[in-house]
């Protein structure tokens, strides 16, 4: 675990482990002064997605879902080396939006090409982004959250839609919804709805509440 010297609003125990290789969870938790480590977790997002599609699982049950594959690989990683008892928090977001009728799912784009065709399917329209977390400590999940915040995207022409790719470029593949809302992304939108941490995708405020509640926080 990282050797920083520990906030005085934070329990020196548990450890607190973030099951996330994303830069914007990360910075979400270094800004709310929390003392933790990062560690990605290598599990396969596109066979759970489709096996809960399959499933007929709500989408925000499938974002839990991923969240909990997530949690469960690194808590089962590090009670292999003696830290079982540490708190781990899994993240996972799914974007959704209404086209034709049809609720439609939506991964990150592989490419630019793709990233242009999302966000020419998400202009004009609302979508939601189901972000859930989840907190996994001694074998066992201890609590969960899900968040839905809805934005609608305004009709933006094509020539701002060139500009904007080309401004971004390959960190738009970071983002499910291909935008990143705390940079240039802003200007896509008539209306955001949700904390603003949920939509980066980790909802802050719930898991502080929780966190003060265990003691892992001052109240």
């Amino acid at each position: 675990m990282s050797g920083a010297a520990v906030p005085p609003v934070q329990a020196e125990r548990p450890a607190l482990v973030l099951a996330s290789a994303s830069a914007a969870r990360t910075a979400v938790l270094r800004a709310a002064g929390l003392r933790f480590e990062a560690l990605p977790a290598a599990v396969d997002e596109e066979s759970l997605k489709a096996s809960a599609r399959a499933e007929g699982f709500p989408s925000g049950e499938a974002a839990l879902l991923l969240a909990e594959a997530k949690a469960r690989r690194i808590a089962d990683r590090l009670a292999r080396n003696g830290a079982e008892d540490a708190l781990v928090i899994g993240a996972d977001q799914l974007l959704t939006c209404q086209v034709d009728g049809e609720e439609r799912w939506f991964d990150k784009p592989r490419d630019l090409a793709e990233a242009r065709a999302h966000l020419q399917t998400l202009r004009n329209r609302e979508h939601r982004l189901h972000t859930a977390l989840l907190c996994w400590r001694n074998g066992a999940r201890i609590w969960h959250h899900l968040a839905t915040p809805r934005l609608v995207m305004r009709d933006f022409s094509d020539a701002f839609l060139d500009r904007y790719l080309e401004a971004e470029g390959e960190a738009l593949l970071h983002s499910v919804g291909a935008y990143r809302l705390e940079g240039l992304g802003a200007q896509l939108f008539n209306r955001v709805e949700g904390e603003q941490a949920a939509i980066l995708g980790l909802p802050l405020l719930p898991l502080l509440d929780f966190l003060r509640q265990h003691g892992v926080l001052l109240r």
